[in-house]
């Protein structure tokens, strides 16, 4: 595999404000919580996704942060699709309404080229406490800009793996490989199929969305020797590859997947594996919190093994949810208290103590993994998670350079739509309307719009 320089494409505000323009009458009636005039004196502002570990955070800060700096914070809380909307409209605009936002290792690059945030650096250099050589350095790498600096602070991290139930793979006579390929993955699936009444071999993301099936399949692609764009951005949608990819992915969900498969995404899995309907899943490490969980039918018999691979050496995606400070903000030096409070080694400890170590916002910290209540609670999935997140590559996912940063999407802007549009397609393939080829094709063709904006740049 050959290591490409973090070349990355120079246009992207036009697309981003354009959106956050267009979609800001659609979030009137949403908000939650303050926050509706700027930030100003000893308060500041944060919109952020509402996701469970934000909630809690919510929870917590009144009696914690603001009580120990006399900090107020006013919350505006949304769901995924109207914060990413909400924040691209402020942050394009630099309105300044919001200091810190919730922004993912997809959005802040992109961001930061775009002058949108205000670094970090001189804010770790003087906050020693925080230590920054602590984040684990997949994470630090994602949120760093074309310029070195850092840009954003994650709040917690994921990449991805295999889960598969132990018990079942004992009754049938089943050995899950230390590092599967997903060859063996497809054998494993045909031989668990059945194995109790009403058991699939496995479940695999169909729903459509670029966040959604394409995050699980663009692994498959990349360690199938597959990309969507080579380094000169052609797109490489109908190349042997990526059709090699794809119809391994549709033909094994297809015979050995879950039961409406082309309208099951991570909630759908995380309810089949949890009821026992699927003997394997492939997905997020974040998911084996709520199968080990207190009251978890499953908790107990599963075990986890690597992304599966093919050509290369390791194929788990990278993703995090992370505090951006708008470069508008009128408190930046409040702001970022709060952003080393809220991703701090201590806010780990004060969530394991107050709602259980279960629901730490892991996959950071490299001292999160040497914690003894955490090791004991999250014993079974703590280790393949830290390892997971730190061989994944975001750089160099695959088998060739290519044009922009990402493993489980392309770093651009157009990778939202163009996700999303793409996965309809191949969602329409696994429910059988349309054959691989067909929907490739179609794809094909929306790719090749997108390269021609950045070919000869």
């Amino acid at each position: 595999m050959r290591t490409q320089s973090r070349r990355r494409p120079p246009r992207a505000t036009l697309a981003l404000a354009a959106a956050g323009t267009l979609l800001a009458p659609l979030l009137s009636g949403c908000w939650v919580g303050a926050g509706g005039s700027g930030s100003g004196g000893d308060s500041i502002n944060v919109l952020m996704v509402n996701n469970p570990q934000m909630t809690e955070l919510q929870k917590l800060t009144a009696a914690h942060f603001t009580a120990e700096t006399g900090i107020k914070v006013n919350f505006t809380v949304l769901p995924e699709n109207d914060v990413r909307d909400k924040i691209s409209q402020d942050f394009a605009n630099q309105a300044g309404q919001y200091d810190v936002a919730t922004l993912s290792n997809y959005e802040i690059p992109i961001y930061a080229r775009n002058g949108w945030l205000k670094d970090m650096n001189g804010y770790v250099a003087g906050d020693p406490g925080y230590d920054e050589q602590d984040v684990l350095k997949p994470m630090r790498q994602s949120l760093t800009g074309d310029d070195g600096k850092l840009y954003g602070q994650p709040f917690y991290g994921e990449s991805s793996f295999l889960m598969y139930r132990k018990d079942v793979f004992a009754a049938k006579g089943l050995t899950m490989p230390a590092h599967p390929t997903w060859t063996q993955v497809a054998d494993l699936a045909a031989r668990a199929d059945g194995a109790r009444p009403g058991m699939r071999g496995i479940c695999l993301r169909g729903l459509p969305g670029w966040g959604e099936l394409m995050a699980p399949l663009t692994t498959v692609v990349n360690t199938f020797g597959g990309t969507w764009f080579d380094k000169g951005w052609k797109a490489r949608l109908d190349s042997p590859e990526f059709e090699k990819a794809t119809k391994f992915y549709v033909d094994l969900v297809r015979r050995h997947g879950e039961l409406g498969a082309a309208q099951s995404g991570f909630a759908e899995c995380l309810n089949n594996m949890t009821q026992g309907k699927v003997a394997m899943w492939y997905d997020a490490t974040s998911a084996a919190g709520s199968l080990e969980a207190k009251g978890s039918a499953v908790k107990g018999r599963l075990g986890y093994a690597p992304a599966p691979v093919e050509r290369t050496p390791s194929s788990g995606w990278l993703y995090t949810w992370a505090w951006g400070i708008q470069k508008a903000s009128h408190n930046p030096d409040k702001a970022w208290k709060f952003v080393s409070w809220a991703s701090g080694k201590q806010y780990e400890r004060l969530v394991g103590d107050t709602f259980g170590w279960s629901d730490v916002p892991a996959g950071k910290r490299a001292s999160t993994y040497t914690d003894a209540a955490y090791r004991k609670e999250a014993g079974a999935f703590q280790e393949m998670t830290r390892q997971a997140i730190e061989s994944a590559r975001p750089d160099d996912p695959g088998v060739q350079p290519r044009p922009a940063p990402g493993i489980q999407f392309v770093g651009i802007p157009e990778f939202t739509d163009l996700g999303t549009k793409v996965s309809q397609e191949i969602s329409s393939a696994i429910a059988g309307r349309q054959s691989v080829d067909s929907a490739l094709r179609k794809s094909q063709q929306l790719a090749d719009q997108v390269a021609k904006e950045y070919q000869g740049r």
